[in-house]
Order: C-alpha cells, then structure tokens, then sequence
C-alpha cells in the first residue's frame, strides 16, 4: 500500500512539473515581451494597396513624441500628430505583436476625418516598457492615461477611442471603467471577448491543445508573474458597465479572432451601440477590404455623438 502512495506521488509530481513547465513555455509565447514567430504582420509599402496613401502619409509625417509614466511606473511611449484647428483626437490602439508604426491605416484615416491623432506603443511593444502584454486589460488604464494626458496638453475637447484586435478589446475593457468628460464614443475593430477565451481557442486552432488544463496553469503563472489573470482581462464584464457609444466591427472571415466574439460583445453593449460586420474580411483587414466604404462607417457613426 505504501508503495502505491509513493508512486502515485510521483505520478503526480511528473505531471504537475511539466503542466508548470509546459505554462512556463506558453506564458513565454502568449505573454512575455519578444518576438510572436505565430503573428506575421507585413510592414511593406505596396502602391497597389487600398491604404498606401494612408500608409505613406502616416510614414512621413511629421510626428511628435510624448511620453507618459503608467500607473506601475512604466515609461510608455506615443506619437502625436495634430489636426490643424481641429478640437477633437483619437486615441489609436495597436494589435497583439504589433507597434505604433502598423498603425498608418488608421491613422490617416482619422486623420482625414478631421481627428489629432494619438499612437501609442502598448506596454512591452515598441518603444514603451514593460516585460508583459496584459490583452487588454493592463493597457485600459494606460489607455485612459493617454486621454487623460491629450486633454493637459492639447485643446481638445472631444476624444474618440480606438483600437483593432488586442487593441480594440483593451479599448472595451477601458470602456467599462470611469471616464473622463471629453470621452465621447468608442470604435473597436476586431475584438476579442476576454484573454481566456481568445487564449483558449487559439491554443486549439495553432496547437491543437484543449484549454484545460494549460490555459489555467498559463493564467496562474501570469497573475504570478504579470499581476493579473487571463479571467480578469474580461471584455464582455466592462462592455456591460459601458453607457458611451460604441462601434464594433468584425470581418465574417476572421480566423484569428471569431466573428462571433464581436457579436457577443455587441449582445452585452448598451445603447447607443453598432455592429458592424464586414464580409468576406479577414482579422484586421477590413479597412483594406473596402477603404473608403470602411471610412463612411465610421464617419457616419461618429457624426452622431462627435461634432
């Protein structure tokens, strides 16, 4: 009998070493700063390209670069670059793996629309600090501090918030906490509904993993080692708390963040609210699916609640 409890022991000890292991490895894939060998984001310049007008513009335009402290004392860093006489700004929101100068699309687009526009690099991307990508729901509060320090130093007085794929559900998340006055909408593009969901499906979809019990493992060495937990980082939660317009645009052939995470968040939304989905658009990529019918989307929301 006392020889069966000790190998059982070991048993156990063996598996739940390379469950650690094993999360050790993906935290290091999903969560920690580096290179994401999974996430291919092409940074050519294509004249053929229904943005390369955006794309150029965002390229050589001249840039102002600002520079905030976040609440965990990182040093995060933006770039600015105004709208002559106009009073409103977005705040632009990069994707996972992604960084401040993928953002020319988007940019230029707001740009023309009259908007200053704010790019900041995402804690642990780009040019900011950080050790740690928090899925939406470490940048939220750093989000909000980009708002909050657009109004201290510009003239603005009405601030959209934006973002696409990690982007967008940490703009959701940040839709849920207290807002500042000047914030007037929300235009979220390719969203997810909480890091353990998105995180969930593509361990299933790139690795061909069940969820349980890696995911779990993986969101305990984050809350360890990152301050949070991927069951925290929960769109579908903040969206509920949420009374601001929001737009939500997904792309009916998107295979990196399903469809039919947009629709859930719209279910959860208050009003004023709009669900935008783009056929045929793959993660992303609506805006180049069909530029100028992507702009008028968002030109008309927006004519409803920004001046």
């Amino acid at each position: 009998m006392k020889k069966w409890w000790i190998t059982l022991g070991v048993l156990i000890l063996i598996v739940g070493g390379g469950l650690i292991g094993a999360g050790s490895y993906f935290y290091h894939v999903a969560i920690a700063r580096g290179d994401k060998a999974f996430v291919t984001q092409s940074t050519t310049l294509s004249k053929r390209s229904p943005v390369y007008r955006e794309k150029y513009w965002y390229a050589h335009v001249k840039k102002q670069t600002w520079h905030i402290t976040s609440k965990d004392r990182l040093k995060l860093v933006a770039w600015y670059v105004p709208k002559a006489g106009s009073n409103k700004t977005v705040v632009l929101a990069h994707g996972f793996a992604g960084n401040k100068s993928l953002m020319g699309a988007w940019a230029g687009m707001y740009h023309e629309l009259g908007y200053n526009v704010l790019v900041p690099d995402a804690r642990a991307a780009g040019a900011s600090q950080g050790q740690a990508v928090g899925y939406g729901w470490l940048e939220r509060q750093d989000d909000l501090q980009w708002a909050k320090t657009v109004v201290q130093r510009t003239k603005t007085t009405q601030i959209v918030m934006s973002g696409i794929s990690m982007g967008a559900a940490g703009m959701t998340m940040a839709s849920g906490d207290p807002q500042l006055p000047q914030i007037k909408a929300y235009v979220v593009d390719s969203p997810f509904t909480s890091a353990k969901a998105i995180i969930s499906y593509q361990a299933g979809q790139l690795y061909h993993l069940p969820a349980f019990p890696l995911v779990d493992v993986t969101s305990g060495i984050t809350k360890l080692r990152a301050g949070y937990t991927f069951g925290e980082a929960d769109a579908v939660a903040q969206i509920r708390k949420n009374h601001l317009p929001i737009m939500i645009i997904s792309g009916t052939k998107d295979t990196f963040v399903p469809t039919k995470m947009g629709q859930t968040l719209y279910r959860n939304a208050h009003q004023p609210k709009e669900l935008w989905l783009v056929k045929g658009a793959a993660h992303t990529t609506a805006i180049t699916h069909g530029y100028q019918t992507y702009k008028q989307h968002v030109r008309a929301f927006l004519a409803q609640y920004v001046n």
